[in-house]
């Protein structure tokens, strides 16, 4: 062999990945977290707790890099109906085989639901990472460095990292910490894969987005959305879905009056899918009822199979 055929080998790269699972209390801005991270939009949000129901998965390769971010719903106390049931459990699953976990508690608020999962937590072997955030909104710096000491009593092997997603603040660097507790291993996701769901799950829960953002007052939790079909052409993405209420008389409030309410969820929903895809998007709305869908495990588990 020649030298210069010697110099042309290169050593093997080795490659990086691993799940970091995220979680916290209803409303504390985990999904929007994922989204920040990810630099696109893969779990919706809204201003209300509780918008998250199912555990998605976030995916981001850089280089020899792939990290598996879960977001999850938010772990809430009051469960009385089979959808808290199962949001909850959907949450304490994503704790089990990660190789961290973001705790997402927002600056100087500390809830019994906190509470609760930090005791989970405790129970854990992966690594945790605190990711205090809102800290843009707290004016008294003293606070937050005393609220800091409290967090770092109640979980003392974590991490405190003080950060604003609102403000992109300390983000970056919450980033780099999760990634160092990456194993070596193959990539689990192809290289150009941001998710795991299908473009018909993101559909509907962009729909449902735009229902409570919209009808927050009127039904906060008291719809689901199904794609019944969607379908490609050349320049245009054809999608058909129903919004399922749990009364005739929610169904009037997401129809509006003349069909005003129904219009505008159907014109934001169809914004953010047509950037999503890239090109134009015909989206079709409808309105049923089955009543107490929130409260059957056996309607909940066919309408979010």
């Amino acid at each position: 062999m020649k030298t210069s055929d010697a110099l042309d080998i290169q050593p093997e790269v080795p490659t990086f990945c691993g799940f970091v699972a995220i979680i916290g209390r209803p409303n504390v801005g985990k999904s929007s977290l994922l989204n920040v991270i990810l630099k696109k939009k893969i779990s919706i949000t809204s201003f209300k707790p509780q918008t998250t129901r199912h555990q998605i998965l976030g995916i981001k390769t850089n280089d020899n890099v792939q990290t598996v971010y879960v977001d999850t719903p938010g772990i809430h106390l009051h469960v009385k109906k089979a959808l808290n049931r199962q949001m909850n459990k959907v949450a304490e699953q994503a704790l089990i085989d990660v190789d961290a976990v973001v705790f997402v508690v927002e600056a100087l608020q500390w809830t019994q639901e906190d509470a609760f999962i930090c005791k989970k937590l405790q129970q854990i072997t992966s690594p945790v990472i605190i990711a205090l955030n809102k800290i843009d909104l707290v004016k008294e710096k003293e606070q937050l460095l005393a609220f800091m000491g409290k967090l770092a009593k109640e979980l003392p092997s974590a991490q405190v990292v003080p950060i604003s997603v609102r403000k992109r603040i300390q983000v970056a660097e919450l980033e780099k910490i999760c990634l160092s507790h990456l194993p070596q291993s193959v990539f689990y996701f192809p290289e150009d894969q941001s998710m795991n769901h299908s473009e018909q799950f993101y559909a509907a829960e962009i729909v449902r987005e735009k229902i409570m953002r919209l009808l927050a007052k009127e039904i906060p939790y008291a719809c689901s959305v199904q794609i019944e079909t969607l379908t490609h052409e050349d320049n245009i993405v054809h999608v058909n879905a129903l919004i399922w209420v749990e009364r005739e008389g929610q169904k009037r409030v997401v129809i509006g009056e003349k069909g005003t309410k129904l219009k505008a969820i159907g014109i934001s929903a169809r914004e953010d899918l047509e950037r999503f895809y890239g090109k134009k998007v015909c989206l079709k709305l409808w309105v049923k009822v089955k009543e107490g869908w929130s409260d059957n495990l056996q309607v909940l588990q066919s309408m979010y199979a």
